[in-house]
């Protein structure tokens, strides 16, 4: 009887010891997770390196050789709400994700779309753009037509740059009576509305505001409003908790503060900064 009460003496004390060693255990491992987050890295360096390739108007060089666009201005911010300086790393659009890994920066900034094959090798954050097809149409031939039922009739002509389906699908859904014929390259496409020998164009934006710029005696645009959504996400690698929970909360912040809409609409709604670059 006495060993038995021993034993039960020294089973309760371990279990009364249990849940100190468990969170001792649980702080250790997430002081190691904080460690080794790159975001106890970028601190400490004093600098946020950002990996990026040029897309107008995600990021570009200006007629002075600086880089301007979207993604600079967000990743500029970034850094500086870290209070950290920024080094952008230009990398090749193919080997962005395979250079990430290797950690020849810290984040991809550079209006990456998330999908499932490459959530399979990295983590994205919260989506902090969503991009979109948009319209120009012909002043000539469409300038009258009521928004948007005016485009649905079966004398109507969309273009598309062949292999572009959000295109096709957004005429098939919203103008199922119009016809549709496709071209190799957008500047064709565009062309066939700027000559009159079709009404109305979809592409990715900027595109439709940019060909309305350059010819507005040709062009318009019945609205301004994305007609298909995409979702671009920062992409960091994986096994890093801290930074997918700062860079996403960082994101969502400057939703609701409406910093990020403001930005991405004065990039891809307007030509406010055209003459800061050379025009193509």
């Amino acid at each position: 009887m006495k060993v038995l009460k021993t034993s039960l003496t020294l089973l309760l004390g371990l279990l009364l010891m249990l849940p100190a060693y468990t969170g001792a255990l649980a702080g250790e491992t997430q002081q190691q997770l904080t460690s080794e987050s790159v975001i106890e890295t970028i601190k400490k360096r004093g600098k946020l390196m950002v990996g990026m390739s040029t897309f107008v108007p995600w990021a570009m060089r200006n007629k002075q050789g600086e880089l301007i666009g979207f993604e600079i201005d967000v990743a500029k911010k970034v850094a500086e709400d870290m209070g950290v300086d920024i080094e952008f790393v230009p990398t090749q659009w193919s080997g962005i994700i395979p250079a990430l890994i290797a950690g020849k920066f810290d984040v991809i900034i550079g209006g990456m779309s998330v999908t499932p094959q490459r959530n399979l090798t990295i983590n994205f954050t919260t989506p902090y753009a969503h991009s979109g097809m948009g319209i120009a149409a012909s002043k000539k031939l469409a300038g009258d037509f009521a928004w948007p039922e005016g485009f649905n009739r079966s004398d109507v002509i969309f273009v598309c740059r062949r292999g572009v389906t959000p295109c096709t699908d957004a005429v098939e859904k919203i103008w199922p009576k119009a016809k549709i014929r496709q071209f190799d390259d957008d500047t064709m496409a565009f062309q066939e509305v700027v000559n009159g020998n079709a009404h109305a164009t979809l592409s990715s934006h900027p595109k439709p505001v940019k060909f309305t710029y350059r010819y507005p005696d040709a062009l318009y645009m019945p609205t301004t409003e994305n007609l298909s959504r995409g979702d671009e996400a920062f992409g960091i690698r994986k096994g890093d908790p801290d930074a997918l929970n700062f860079f996403s909360n960082w994101i969502m912040v400057n939703t609701s503060n409406g910093w990020l809409e403001k930005r991405h609409h004065y990039w891809f709604k307007t030509m406010d900064w055209a003459d800061q670059v050379d025009q193509q």
